[in-house]
């Protein structure tokens, strides 16, 4: 249960963290941190939890890091449904305590969006579905190939939780203006279910994308991480 524990945690503040600096701070009057901002947000939430709890689940924080990591060998499939339940539960708790914080401001309306990832015109650019989905697919792949790289056993020890918090860094720098950046479908859950409407109805994507990704992610890496010996 410790394992299941980490994860919910974890994912809490991944959520917190990241959707909170978007809701909150991204455009605070004069003082906004802006996309670059957002963007480091997340990735210091992953970096900060792979070092807090790394060693005791794994800290995949997302449900499409525990299907890559299955796909490449590195995790059981007994464990997969347990780990994404408490993601994505802290996920959605972690939007709860968010939504609660951002309703004591006068005006705040969750219509707004909440943090909350899309396509066509609520999309921060405008981007379109298959934009949309190709995005999100491409940019989880890469994540995945990551991970899977930082934390092979032939990788440099303990510099993974840097890698990878500074991949999902850049993975929110490219993909922000085009989904607002999921790569994670318990992310993307866990403000949805607040706001309702489209963002439900478009929350589809934001699971299938990044599980397909996650799936190729691992494809690729174990096509290039072959030992030679």
């Amino acid at each position: 249960m410790n394992k299941y524990a980490a994860e919910f945690v974890g994912t809490f503040w991944l959520v917190l963290g990241g959707c909170g600096s978007a809701v909150l701070d991204a455009a605070f009057p004069e003082l906004g941190i802006g996309f670059l901002g957002v963007a480091f947000a997340f990735g210091l939430t992953v970096l900060t939890m792979a070092y807090a709890i790394g060693h005791i689940s794994g800290c995949h924080l997302n449900p499409a890091v525990s299907v890559g990591l299955w796909a490449g060998g590195r995790f059981p499939a007994k464990e997969l449904l347990p780990y994404i339940v408490a993601q994505v539960l802290g996920g959605i708790v972690a939007g709860g305590v968010l939504y609660l914080i951002a309703t004591g401001k006068v005006g705040f309306d969750v219509a707004g969006g909440f943090a909350s990832n899309g396509y066509g015109e609520h999309s921060p650019g405008g981007y379109t579905m298959l934009s949309a989905l190709i995005t999100e697919i491409v940019m989880t792949m890469m994540f995945i190939v990551i991970i899977l790289g930082a934390t092979d056993k032939r990788a440099p020890a303990g510099f993974a939780p840097i890698a990878i918090g500074l991949g999902l860094t850049l993975i929110h720098l490219i993909s922000i203006p085009v989904t607002n950046t999921s790569v994670n479908p318990a992310r993307s859950t866990g403000v949805a279910i607040y706001v309702g409407g489209w963002a439900i109805a478009q929350l589809w994507l934001f699971w299938v994308a990044p599980l397909v990704g996650g799936v190729l992610g691992a494809a690729v890496y174990r096509l290039i991480g072959k030992s030679e010996e």
